[in-house]
């Protein structure tokens, strides 16, 4: 669900990375046609400086955003992971998600719980049911310690957890792992292939990508709901007019039809591009939410 990485674009790097790229390739074409606005998401450095940090596979962590300039240039990419679980499944943490001002969400993500394909359950009931039948024998993984997935129908199932996705969706391929619940773009090439079968999303809707999954909440455990959001955020100090043009900038490179159909082909939904203020009432949302479920799991990641 969420790792300590403070790294700027947040907890989930597959879907994370994507953005990134998406919307780079975007800026790029739209900094040659001498647009304004995209070329904020980004310091602009001497190439040999860039080709240094690209060796060294580095780039910007949340603590060294709050601490940068606050003029738009750097930004953060924030996820629930920074921004929400990980104020609850860390003592310490190396950066404050406080001193980083929302912009917008750019996409979200839900997850799936899926299954090798020779598993004869269909449904999740059906997985919960096999469990109450074999206490503690069964297992599940995810990425981070993946607290809310903990107590689902209330079984015995035991938790594996993967702070990196790609090595619990390999156990789960392989069939070493009962079932797994990952975001969606994780998976996606998987199920497509047949090497995992999809029994349920876990937003309130069907996803767009998978549309023969039902919804864990028309599964039976009614209520169940985890979208997980992607988003943009500035140093704090910047001032609100910077924050309202990037705002505005990146909801129009959003509603793009390149990048939409870039972030789709992912397994990304799209999400309102809401304003800043919009976007801190969300993260205030999700922390109230989230975080008594955290600590009634009595769960952590240190």
């Amino acid at each position: 669900m969420s790792d300590r990485h403070d790294t700027a674009s947040g907890s989930l790097s597959g879907p994370a990375n994507h953005h990134r790229r998406t919307l780079r390739q975007r800026h790029h074409r739209r900094s040659h046609r001498h647009r304004r606005g995209a070329g904020h998401v980004h310091k602009h450095r001497p190439k040999s400086h860039r080709r240094t940090q690209a060796r060294r596979g580095r780039r910007p962590g949340n603590g060294e955003v709050e601490n940068a300039a606050p003029d738009g240039t750097t930004l953060a990419m924030i996820t629930q992971g920074t921004h929400v679980f990980n104020l609850s499944l860390y003592k310490t943490l190396r950066y404050d998600p406080d001193r980083i001002v929302p912009i917008t969400p750019i996409s979200a993500v839900s997850n799936v719980m899926t299954v090798h394909p020779s598993n004869p359950a269909n449904t999740p009931l059906e997985v919960a049911a096999a469990a109450r039948a074999a206490p503690g024998q069964l297992t599940f993984a995810s990425g981070g310690i993946g607290t809310s997935h903990a107590s689902i129908a209330g079984v015995d199932i035991k938790h594996v957890p993967h702070l990196v996705s790609v090595d619990g969706v390999n156990r789960t391929v392989n069939g070493e792992i009962t079932m797994g619940f990952f975001n969606l773009p994780t998976v996606i090439d998987q199920i497509k292939a047949g090497k995992l079968k999809p029994l349920a999303a876990t937003s309130l809707a069907r996803s767009p990508h998978l549309p023969g999954a039902p919804t864990l909440d028309a599964s039976g455990l009614k209520g169940y709901d985890l979208v997980t959001w992607f988003g943009f955020g500035a140093p704090s100090g910047t001032p609100p007019e910077i924050v309202q043009r990037l705002r505005d900038d990146f909801a129009k490179t959003a509603a793009d039809p390149s990048v939409k159909a870039k972030l789709d082909e992912a397994g990304l939904d799209p999400i309102e591009q809401m304003q800043p203020a919009d976007f801190a009432r969300l993260i205030a949302f999700d922390r109230v939410k989230w975080t008594p479920i955290i600590e009634a799991a009595n769960v952590s990641a240190e």
